[in-house]
């Protein structure tokens, strides 16, 4: 039974997926609404776990993306893995991988710009997606070309310790060393002088190159995990419990080097990849248990829905008018509501729109796929 599990797409990993991606979506405006309505400091501390710092620190909303990048990397032992397994060639898959990374940068580049042509200064090529790309393209070079594990764990640390070192031993001119402001950091500095366009901050963009560099290592964390769920020589619990026990190591070392490489996600820092990575996998490992090992699908369907087409949900507000489509169908509902709260029927009915429109594409068998 263990071993046909191996073989199949894990029921939890989509529900995760979705999971993260409702709050795209735009659940995260149920709590702002609730902060707005009761003024209730409960609600508004809530709410305000959903927005993201100005620099340094971290709030819930800054695990989102990150999240994803790791679930991608997850995802990767049971798709590139198993075609390895199946007698493909490494050449052959590093063309898939490739294709993949460069079309979700081309997607990053439309959801930033839109289908029009625009002088180059005007372009910001950093984007989420393309953030994803590149990172899921190099976690899987690394997978495809190291055969054990050790391996990538070095790579990991290789990561992490070398983005540190060069924030740490260099900056902007005109800064003092190692600092890690957004003017005067290294990697934003080199950002400035190496992406053509725009930067999303001017100065800076969250999304931008050098701080791929340990971005690589979210989703490379995320391949030894699917790695690890893959094993055929451990059992569910066992699988559990090194998530479990690396997720809390994680968020003990984060902390630890929170005190002199902060934690943020602006910068990407590796200090904010351990920390993510930690809830990452306890978040995994959690759905993991009561899904997959305990049997509980029927709850998780709400998010699988969402979770097998997240990229497509993820570029449909460049495209589709969520907003018109929510106030065509429930127009009456928030008049016979009222203020102030239709606001919160507003945040409500928003998500079931765009859930019935990816419902009826899962019926249709319409998927996404990159």
């Amino acid at each position: 039974m263990e071993e046909k599990a191996i073989n199949q797409r894990l029921y939890s990993l989509d529900a995760l997926r979705g999971f993260d991606m409702v709050w795209i979506m735009g659940a995260e405006e149920i709590f702002h609404s609730l902060a707005r309505i009761t003024g209730s400091p409960f609600w508004v501390g809530l709410a305000n776990q959903f927005t993201h710092p100005d620099w340094n620190g971290f709030h819930v909303y800054d695990l989102i993306f990150p999240l994803f990048l790791f679930l991608a990397g997850v995802a990767t032992p049971f798709s590139v893995g198993r075609e390895l397994e199946k007698g493909k060639t490494r050449s052959q898959l590093l063309g898939r991988v490739v294709k993949r990374g460069l079309i979700l940068v081309i997607l990053g580049v439309i959801y930033n710009n839109g289908l029009q042509i625009r002088t180059l200064d005007h372009i910001r090529f950093g984007s989420v997606l393309g953030r994803i790309g590149l990172a899921y393209m190099f976690a899987n070079i690394i997978y495809l070309y190291t055969t054990r594990n050790i391996t990538r764990y070095i790579w990991f640390g290789a990561l992490l310790i070398g983005y540190w070192l060069l924030l740490c031993f260099n900056s902007a001119p005109m800064h003092p060393m190692g600092d890690l402001t957004m003017e005067g950091n290294f990697a934003s500095y080199l950002d400035r002088n190496i992406i053509p366009g725009h930067l999303y901050l001017v100065i800076h963009d969250p999304e931008g190159l050098i701080s791929l560099i340990p971005s690589i290592g979210t989703g490379l964390l995320g391949i030894m995990t699917g790695v690890l769920l893959r094993d055929v020589n451990l059992t569910q619990m066992q699988k559990i419990f090194r998530m479990v026990v690396t997720g809390i190591v994680f968020l003990i070392i984060a902390q630890i080097w929170n005190l002199v490489f902060p934690i943020n996600k602006n910068l990407w820092t590796s200090s904010f990849v351990l920390h993510v990575g930690g809830l990452s996998l306890l978040l995994l490992s959690l759905f993991y248990y009561i899904i997959d090992v305990l049997g509980y699908k029927k709850w998780a369907f709400f998010f699988k829905v969402i979770g097998m087409n997240s990229i497509l949900i993820y570029m449909s507000s460049r495209f589709i008018n969520w907003d018109y489509s929510t106030r065509g169908f429930f127009q009456w509902l928030f008049q016979l509501v009222g203020d102030p709260w239709n606001l919160l029927f507003y945040a409500l009915c928003y998500v079931l729109v765009k859930w019935v429109f990816l419902y009826f594409l899962y019926r249709k068998k319409v998927f996404l796929r990159v």
